[in-house]
């Protein structure tokens, strides 16, 4: 499904030309399937995952493009990651799709990606805006009820545990939904931590239906032609932005 959608929407997006050889970078690269479309373009790539098992399942997917010297996957934080001593830690493009939205201090997160970009770099962040229907993820609930409730995940943090509780959630599941309350991020706070850290944006897209629903749901990807600041968070459900230093 990332495959899919990252061939037939994230790389048109970032309009790389033909004669373009990157140096690419999947930060919370889970089974690199997004990473693999741009091996597949003749890229060369590397994805940092924090979990484990994943990065072992990513391993697993480009076993050819490792063994080839084209790709490798590293299990650690981003924050571990020192470019001085690990002088291919250096990257034209940075990628994170659907995983901004997950780390704390997004912030000071901006500012570590400065030491991995080459000079000239691009990032490409896609994830939902905290306010959309589904921004806190509620659908990974196990009642049905919860699970397809929009926007519920905006009541006050005690009110919302309390749902979740009364509903039978596990500890488990309440802890991941908490955690996401704590990181989500709105458009509004996204270009302001971007125009914070020295970046500017470069493209961005709001779509009303994230192209990934078209594998999920069948449904048809629709680009928002309105955007009202603020209001858009409640209607957009996936935000493209591309972005590098400021010129």
């Amino acid at each position: 499904m990332t495959y899919w959608v990252s061939a037939n929407y994230v790389i048109p997006f970032i309009n790389l030309t033909s004669d373009e050889k990157l140096h690419v970078c999947e930060i919370g690269c889970g089974e690199a399937g997004v990473l693999k479309t741009f091996l597949d373009k003749g890229h060369t790539g590397v994805g940092i995952e924090l979990q484990e098992s994943r990065a072992a399942i990513a391993k697993e997917n480009l076993e050819k493009e490792i063994s080839e010297g084209r790709a490798e996957i590293i299990n650690k934080n981003v924050y571990d990651i020192d470019p001085v001593k690990d002088v291919h830690l250096k990257f034209d493009l940075i990628v994170l799709k659907d995983v901004i939205e997950h780390i704390p201090d997004q912030s000071n997160f901006l500012n570590k990606i400065h030491d991995i970009l080459k000079p000239g770099g691009r990032v490409f962040f896609a994830y939902p805006p905290w306010w959309m229907p589904f921004g806190g993820h509620q659908q990974i609930c196990k009642s049905k009820l919860l699970s397809k409730l929009p926007w519920f995940h905006l009541l006050p943090k005690s009110l919302y545990r309390g749902v979740l509780k009364a509903f039978n959630e596990s500890e488990a599941t309440i802890i991941n939904l908490m955690e996401i309350k704590d990181t989500g991020i709105t458009i509004e706070r996204m270009h302001k931590i971007i125009a914070e850290n020295n970046f500017q944006v470069r493209k961005e897209t709001y779509w009303v239906t994230n192209p990934i629903y078209v594998k999920k749901f069948n449904i048809k990807p629709i680009k928002s032609i309105v955007n009202i600041p603020y209001l858009r968070n409640f209607y957009v459900t996936a935000h493209y932005v591309m972005f590098g230093d400021k010129k």
